[in-house]
C-alpha cells in the first residue's frame, strides 16, 4: 500500500490521546492514526495484516505447549523459544519477521541457539544444512533454483515468498507455525539420533519432512 503526506488541524487533546496510545503500542503518531481510520472505515493496513497472523500464530504455537511466546518491541516481529535436548538444554529460538509492503516476500524465519559451545553449533549447522537438503529434494517444484536460506555459525534464515494461491491471514499463520513445528520436531529428532543408528536415524527424519509437506495446505 502506498502512502502519501497529508495536512490535518486536529485538537491538541485528540493528538495527546493518539500519542499516548502510539506510546503504549511502540509506533508513531502517524501509524497509529492511520491504523485507527483504517479500523473505523474497515481499511486493511499491513500492520492490521501482520497482527492477524501473529495472532494465528500465538495461538496456534501456544496449544503445543512446548513454546514460550517473548515480546517483541516491533509490530513486524514475533518469536517464539523452546529448550533443545543437549546437555544443559540450551535455548533455540524462532524469530518470525514478517515485511510490511513487499509483493514477492512475506517475511524471513531465523532460528538460533542462545550458545556459544563450538560442538553444539557444529551440530546445528549440520541439521540446517540436512534440512536444506530435504527442502531442495522435495520442494524443487516450487524452488527449481534451491530453497531460499542462508547458515551460517549455527543460524538458519529462511525466505518466505508469498503464496501463488490466494490465502488469508489465519492460513499464512498456520502456514508459518506448522513450518516451525515441523522444523522443531525434526531438529530434536535430530539430536535424539544414537550414533550407531545415525543413517537409519537420517532416513527417519526424511520419511517424517516428507510425510508433513504432504500435509501442508500451503508451501512457503
Amino acid at each position: 500500500m502506498n502512502r502519501s503526506i497529508y495536512s490535518l488541524l486536529l485538537m491538541d487533546d485528540v493528538v495527546q490521546a493518539v500519542d499516548q496510545l502510539a506510546y503504549a503500542q511502540n509506533t508513531s503518531r502517524s501509524n497509529m492514526i492511520n491504523q485507527i481510520l483504517a479500523e473505523y472505515l474497515s481499511v486493511k493496513t499491513p500492520e492490521q495484516r501482520m497482527h492477524d497472523i501473529f495472532e494465528q500464530i500465538e495461538t496456534l504455537m501456544v496449544q503445543q505447549k512446548t513454546f514460550q511466546i517473548q515480546f517483541q518491541p516491533s509490530d513486524a516481529m514475533l518469536s517464539v523459544r523452546t529448550a533443545l535436548a543437549y546437555k544443559y538444554k540450551p535455548t533455540v529460538r524462532y524469530s518470525i519477521e514478517l515485511f510490511r509492503n513487499d509483493p514477492k516476500i512475506l517475511g524471513e524465519l531465523r532460528v538460533s541457539a542462545r550458545t556459544q559451545n563450538a560442538g553444539l553449533l557444529r551440530m546445528l549447522d549440520y541439521f540446517f544444512q540436512l534440512w536444506q537438503k530435504l527442502e531442495n529434494r522435495y520442494l524443487s517444484a516450487v524452488y527449481p533454483e534451491g530453497v531460499p536460506c542462508q547458515i551460517q555459525n549455527g543460524r538458519y534464515c529462511r525466505t518466505f515468498f508469498w503464496p501463488e494461491e490466494t490465502c488469508t491471514n489465519a492460513q499464512l499463520g498456520e502456514g508459518i507455525s506448522s513450518y516451525i513445528q515441523n522444523f522443531d520436531c525434526a531438529l530434536k529428532a535430530f539430536f535424539e539420533l544414537d550414533e550407531q543408528n545415525w543413517k537409519v536415524g537420517i532416513e527417519q527424519i526424511s520419511l517424517q519432512y516428507q510425510k508433513a509437506i504432504q500435509k501442508e495446505k500451503i508451501l512457503l
